[in-house]
């Protein structure tokens, strides 16, 4: 077992964990905000260009990889950036923002699996038991919300699940760079990366695109703040707690997605969903918990 997960949560990564719940949490509305006015490609091109830009603002972010990690940079850009930034406004047309926060929130639960896969060691118990607790909640999330029509779509909700598989598959990928070049240098490169993969969609997409005031409001910061900054925080923690403890952050997400949809964009969201949601924050915090001693066989 990873050495980070058998810690608590100190002051420090506590403080980065509601960093990054908060402000991933508030995404979901600015994606909404940005589609109001610009077409599907151009929000993962213009979050990876200013997520770019940000991170070049920092000296340490500065440093070069070298020749034989680019191919894994540009892979990291391509699962990790590019599809899931086009996958979640895509997604965003027929799942209102609360709904995605809400299965968003199964990203803990995703990325247990994924690592047992990836490391081939068996989880513990408790972390199987905090897999099926949040995946019975995202079963009822999208289940309620699919049959109530107005709330999402099962094409929707796929496109949701791929981008969090994305994401479970990268951290894992990342965290050799990130203890090579440090997190802000791995993600600003991976960023950058991730601005060429996006391009062939995005720049079709901008004719026909208005860039109101609202728009360009959310895309910065969706891109500066929630792409470039936040991400080289998340990169941190997780060097600092392990992959899958510093998925916690998701906890609050869904809270904080389902707030202000409601209250900004005026969404429904079913009595089961918000059952279902707080299931998925249970089986969260069971993942958050430190591991107790068990043996960890190979799968």
């Amino acid at each position: 077992m990873p050495e980070q997960d058998k810690q608590h949560f100190g002051g420090t990564e506590w403080a980065m964990t509601l960093m990054t719940s908060l402000v991933w949490g508030a995404s979901f509305l600015f994606i909404a905000i940005a589609l109001d006015h610009v077409n599907t490609g151009v929000i993962p091109m213009m979050r990876t260009f200013f997520g770019f830009l940000a991170l070049l603002c920092i000296p340490r972010a500065r440093v070069m990889i070298q020749k034989e990690d680019m191919k894994t940079v540009f892979f990291l850009s391509l699962i990790w950036m590019a599809a899931p930034f086009y996958l979640y406004p895509l997604a965003a047309h027929t799942v209102s923002s609360s709904v995605v926060g809400m299965i968003n929130g199964a990203l803990p639960a995703l990325t247990v699996v994924v690592t047992a896969i990836m490391t081939r060691r068996r989880p513990t118990r408790q972390r199987i038991t905090a897999v099926l607790v949040g995946f019975s909640g995202i079963a009822l999330i999208s289940f309620s919300s699919i049959t109530d029509n107005a709330s999402a779509s099962v094409h929707g909700i796929f496109f949701l699940l791929l981008a969090l598989l994305g994401y479970a598959v990268a951290v894992n990928i990342a965290l050799p760079l990130n203890a090579k070049y440090g997190a802000t240098a791995t993600m600003m490169w991976v960023e950058g990366a991730a601005f060429i993969w996006t391009l062939p969609l995005g720049l079709p997409a901008l004719r026909g695109s208005e860039f109101t005031g609202s728009a360009i409001a959310a895309l910065l910061i969706l891109g500066a703040i929630g792409t470039g900054i936040t991400f080289a925080v998340y990169s941190a923690l997780q060097t600092r707690a392990g992959v899958v403890r510093a998925m916690i952050g998701t906890l609050f997400t869904p809270v904080v997605a389902t707030i202000l949809g409601v209250i900004f964009r005026d969404e429904h969201v079913t009595v089961l969903a918000i059952i279902g949601m707080f299931i998925v924050i249970i089986g969260a915090f069971l993942t958050s918990r430190p591991e107790k001693p068990a043996i960890s066989a190979a799968l």
